[in-house]
Parts: structure tokens; sequence; C-alpha cells
């Protein structure tokens, strides 16, 4: 490997939200294996899955403002600083508009939207006394385009994606970059809470991308690694996508 990409995030102090299974867990071994210090937050257990040594896991449901200050707080006693947060954590519901409940609705956005919002609020208030930082986004090709049964999906992928624009705006005088990253189709317990071949599916969708085939979370997280790192010092408030060219063909 390059030195400069195996080096690119080494020292840095590192959120990632999600982190138990699938993107969110890559990204995560991915920057402690490029000797990041890492906090890998997500409300299932098997985060713990994760624990080593400069990985510490946390269970924490993120839609709690107590949690998000906790989650920093505690990158900021183990390692005196936060260089870098990664909202990942994100959920979908397979509904029609119709079908939906305002709990559906509510348990959608919660995630997807405002756990983020809460997470960067105390990230930037951190990042901002060191004027420093680097805040990704997971976002989607569902943030700009329309599907029916998941207009709960679309309209939180929508809204993070604007929220990364604004929250670029106010973080980049003080340092501090905000990006997105835009996935298509990603092989990952997704939509296991309610169908059992939920990765089979989201493989098969892939295949209907120019490139043939849906990406691995791995893949996903190299990008996300570059976001954060100084290689990337002049991309701010962008949506980098990374769906293999599905957002070109509906285009």
């Amino acid at each position: 490997m390059n030195t400069v990409i195996a080096n690119e995030v080494q020292g840095k102090s590192v959120i990632v939200t999600g982190a138990a299974s699938g993107i969110g867990r890559a990204i995560a071994e991915l920057f402690h294996a490029r000797g990041a210090k890492v906090i890998a937050e997500d409300i299932d257990p098997a985060v713990h899955e994760l624990a080593r040594e400069g990985l510490i896991p946390v269970v924490a449901d993120i839609t709690m403002d107590d949690a998000a200050e906790q989650v920093v707080a505690l990158a900021l006693e183990r390692f005196g600083k936060l260089d870098v947060l990664v909202n990942n954590a994100g959920r979908i519901v397979y509904k029609n508009i119709v079908d939906m409940t305002r709990q559906d609705w509510n348990w959608q956005m919660e995630t997807n939207v405002t756990g983020a919002f809460l997470h960067s609020r105390e990230a930037m208030k951190a990042m901002m006394k060191q004027n420093s930082g680097a805040i990704v986004n997971i976002a989607s090709y569902a943030s700009y385009f329309a599907f029916e049964g998941i207009a709960a999906y679309t309209a939180s992928k929508g809204a993070l994606a604007q929220l990364t624009r604004t929250q670029a705006l106010e973080a980049i005088p003080h340092g501090i970059r905000v990006n997105a990253v835009g996935v298509g189709d990603v092989v990952t317990n997704l939509l296991n809470h309610f169908r059992k071949d939920g990765r089979e599916f989201l493989a098969e969708h892939g295949k209907a991308a120019p490139i043939g085939r849906a990406a691995a979370p791995e893949e996903i997280a190299e990008i996300v690694a570059f976001l954060a790192s100084d290689r990337a010092s002049f991309i701010v408030g962008s949506i980098v996508m990374a769906d293999g060219g599905m957002s070109v063909q509906i285009g």
C-alpha cells in the first residue's frame, strides 16, 4: 500500500456511528488499521465485538441528546481531541406513504437525520476549539432520486445531503471540512429487519448499476478515509457519489 494512504488517518481521533456492522464496521476497522483511535458507537450490543486497543465500543441510541454529548466527551477524555466524525448510522422503512404511520416516519428521520445533526453539533463544538476537523455523512443516491415504497428514506437522505451542505458553510471558517458519500447498493444487513434475504436482495439490485454489481462495505470505507484525510483538503460541502454509476444512469 502507498505509504501516504497507509498513514492518512494515523493518530487521528475518530467517532463512527452505526459501527456494529456493514459500512460503519468497515469504516471503524479501516481507520483503526491505519493508526487512528476510534470510538465505535451503535445501539446494537454487537459493537462490543470490535473492542481492542485503540478501538472503544459504545452502546448508545444516537437519537438521544446525551448520547452525542457523552461520546464526544469520551473522545476528548480518552484521546485528547476529536479529528473526525462519521455519521453512518441509518435505517430504512419500506412502506408506501398511505401505509406509513407517524411512528414509521419518525423512526426513519430520527436516525438518519436527527442523529447526524446531534452528533455534528457536539463534534463541531469540540472541533471549533482546535480549529480543525472533518465530518463525513453517509448519504445515498436516494438523496436525489425518488423510488416507490421508500419515501421516508429518500426524504431523510435528501435532508442529510442538505444538512451536509449547510454544515459545510458554517464549519469551514473554523477549519472543519464537511462532506458526504452518496452510496448506492452496498451488501449489508440494512434490510434484514424486514426481509431474511436482505443481503442477497442488495447484491442482486446492485447489478442494475452500470458497474454491474453492488459495493462491498470496505469500498465505501476507503472513500470515507480519503475525505477525512488531509489529501481531501480542498473538498468542502460535496456529496461524493459512490454508487457504481447508478445516479448517472438514472439522471
